[in-house]
């Protein structure tokens, strides 16, 4: 079984506001991501945040971990309901591959453009806890390669919401994509 995991637990710094509910074509961020992970996934959480469209946990271990703290915390939620992987995105990827799982499979797999969008199995929980509560570096890539993941190139790049430009320019393209210019 397949869980996913919206990751929402930044700060939202470059964007300047609270990035999950900013909207694009009438609807946020955060339900968006849900949205887009549900026609996937048997159940979907979203981490880092308290209140959102679908259960919510907290970071693992603690917040300020960035996205493996929230990698870690539905590894958690996943082992202990049996699920047997995760499929995560972070709460500003938008327009995600259609094929996203079948492009990912199998796991551990994430996207080279944006290693938070990844599938990971529930038996890594372990290995990213240790690496968590340990002295170091805690990045995606370091994480990526500690399991053997694998990086894959997707045909089209999924659009990366940082900044409130890159959600104009983000609209902009969804507006010409519908009127076929």
């Amino acid at each position: 079984m397949l869980m996913g995991a919206v990751l929402a637990g930044g700060q939202s710094t470059r964007f300047g506001s609270d990035k999950a509910l900013a909207e694009l074509g009438g609807r946020t961020l955060l339900a968006r991501a849900v949205d887009q992970l549900s026609g996937w996934c048997e159940q979907v959480v979203v981490v880092g945040r308290e209140e959102a469209p679908a259960l919510t946990l907290p970071d693992w271990p603690r917040a300020g971990m960035g996205p493996l703290g929230g990698i870690a915390a539905a590894l958690h939620m996943a082992s202990d309901e049996d699920y047997d992987e995760i499929l995560t995105c972070g709460v500003d990827s938008a327009d995600l591959p259609e094929d996203l799982p079948e492009l990912l499979g199998p796991a551990p797999s994430y996207l080279a453009d944006q290693p938070v969008i990844g599938r990971w199995p529930a038996s890594v929980s372990k290995q990213l806890d240790a690496m968590l509560v340990a002295d170091g570096r805690h990045s995606m890539l370091q994480f990526a390669e500690a399991i053997g993941a694998r990086a894959v190139n997707s045909p089209r790049k999924s659009a990366n919401i940082n900044t409130p430009a890159d959600l104009s320019a983000l609209e902009a393209r969804q507006t010409e994509k519908r009127h076929g210019l």
